[in-house]
């Protein structure tokens, strides 16, 4: 019968050595599958993948930027998937998975909940599952690292019903509003590159002719690249429903403007205009309340008189106002 052991060096091997991880290589003999699980490799892993024969272009890649990749080669196969961090800035970090036999190693720089996820699976294997032997487990692992991301997609979902609420809601003004959807946009673009990393892999492993992952998982894989492009569907859908929110926020933003500009306007028109008459109105009654003589006042019937030609000049200023479009209804 098949027997699954696993392996953990949570931290820096050197307490391990590399004895014991050669031990953990010659377990995988026989029937035996093997998990190491390795936490910030240091020199010590890097001398016990050499004596494994990895090739060492992906040893340097492991200790270097991992990109996401699904390299087979002669005797072992080598993967690296962005996986979700553990802290609470929701980034990704790289996973790197390293085939060889009947072992399956896991490292990494950070912690990823996936992890522990998968070493439940581990320890709740079935005995008929058991039989695939580690391409089993390999989709048990990617397996884990898509279902983390279920959840969290779920709550940005509600974020965004939340957002979307906030944005078409006239009764009250919401503080952060933009802040909070440009901050679910950079969760989503998170999201985004572990599911398309995980994408990219799954799609490598089943192309035709490749024969990355043993005949008889290969349903399992299937299914695993479906559920990859269903995230990277939604993910995408919520990133473009908060794009398309912050857009409608804006545009609410600049009608406000728009419409306090043309308010603005108004009134200043209106005040231009009440100055533009009393001005020389002003000046008609200076000129003619001075103390002096010379002034025919008398001529034009007096105090009355100066009164009744400021009327007439306002209103003839009204109407010439009025004529030109620049209060009421222009007649052009």
């Amino acid at each position: 019968m098949v027997e699954v052991r696993f392996h953990d060096i949570s931290s820096a091997s050197k307490e391990a050595g590399i004895e014991s991880l050669a031990r953990t290589a010659e377990a995988t003999e026989g029937d035996h599958v093997a998990w190491l699980d390795i936490m910030q490799p240091d020199e010590t892993v890097r001398e016990f993948l050499l004596s494994l024969e990895i090739d060492e272009l992906i040893i340097e890649d492991i200790f270097g930027h991992a990109d996401t990749t699904a390299l087979k080669f002669s005797n072992h196969r080598y993967i690296v998937i962005n996986a979700r961090d553990a802290d609470n800035r929701l980034d990704t970090e790289p996973l790197a998975i390293v085939l060889l036999n009947n072992l399956i190693v896991t490292l990494r720089h950070s912690a990823i909940p996936a992890i522990n996820v998968f070493r439940k699976r581990v320890e709740e294997i079935h005995d008929d599952d058991k039989q695939l032997g580690v391409d089993f487990l390999l989709y048990e692992l990617l397996d884990a690292v898509a279902d983390d991301w279920t959840p969290i997609l779920g709550r940005y979902s509600r974020d965004l019903d939340e957002l979307e609420f906030q944005v078409f809601d006239p009764s009250k003004k919401y503080d952060d509003l933009l802040e909070g959807l440009h901050d679910l946009k950079r969760k989503l673009r998170q999201a985004n590159r572990s599911i398309e990393s995980l994408h990219s892999v799954t799609m490598r492993m089943m192309k035709p002719g490749e024969r990355f992952v043993a005949y008889n998982v290969q349903q399992y894989f299937s299914d695993l690249h479906q559920l990859s492009i269903s995230l990277l569907k939604r993910c995408n859908n919520y990133s473009a429903g908060a794009t398309s929110s912050r857009d409608t926020y804006l545009s609410n933003i600049s009608m406000q403007l728009s419409e306090s500009n043309a308010q603005l306007t108004e009134v200043m028109t209106t005040l231009t205009i009440i100055g533009a008459i009393m001005l020389p109105l002003t000046l008609i009654a200076g000129i003619f309340g001075m103390n002096n003589d010379d002034l025919p006042t008398d001529t034009i019937g007096g105090f009355w008189g100066v009164m009744t030609f400021m009327t007439v000049f306002a209103i003839l200023m009204l109407v010439y106002f009025w004529r030109k479009g620049w209060i009421g209804s222009p007649k052009r």
